[in-house]
């Protein structure tokens, strides 16, 4: 198994409620180590940057508008895995239909303000953790 590097959001509705720090707890609990992070205000732009695979779909607008509704959480994950590993944790993106014990079927209201994103593939994990961190700002 390979230690490897993700990229993790919590959302504004994670920061809104004050529940990133449990949160944290679940992500450092699965045995991911928090090796950057950062609470900033993401603009409009970075928003559609970073979400532009899905600028034609029709939830675009409502997503880019949600996520600089206020401040959100970046985070650069580390551990074995941790790309799949992250993505298990996390749950599915309904939380109806996410597992017991997952960050989104425990902490998440709705499919639309789910609590957390997370890298989908290496290759992605790269592309989005250089949109918001330098190397310097990584400690691992």
């Amino acid at each position: 198994m390979a230690t490897e590097r993700t990229f993790s959001i919590l959302k504004p509705d994670a920061t809104k409620r004050n529940i990133t720090g449990a949160v944290n707890a679940v992500i450092e609990k699965a045995g991911l180590r928090i090796v950057g992070q950062r609470r900033i205000q993401m603009s409009k732009a970075q928003a559609e940057k970073f979400y532009e695979i899905h600028k034609e779909r029709p939830f675009f607008g409502e997503l880019v508008e949600f996520m600089t509704s206020g401040p959100v959480v970046v985070q650069v994950l580390e551990g074995e895995n941790a790309i799949a590993r992250y993505r298990e944790v996390m749950g599915a993106t309904n939380p109806a239909q996410a597992a017991e014990g997952t960050i989104r079927k425990t902490f998440s209201e709705s499919v639309g303000e789910n609590t957390v994103h997370g890298s989908d593939s290496a290759e992605n994990a790269k592309i989005e953790i250089a949109q918001f961190f330098q190397d310097s700002d990584i400690v691992g």
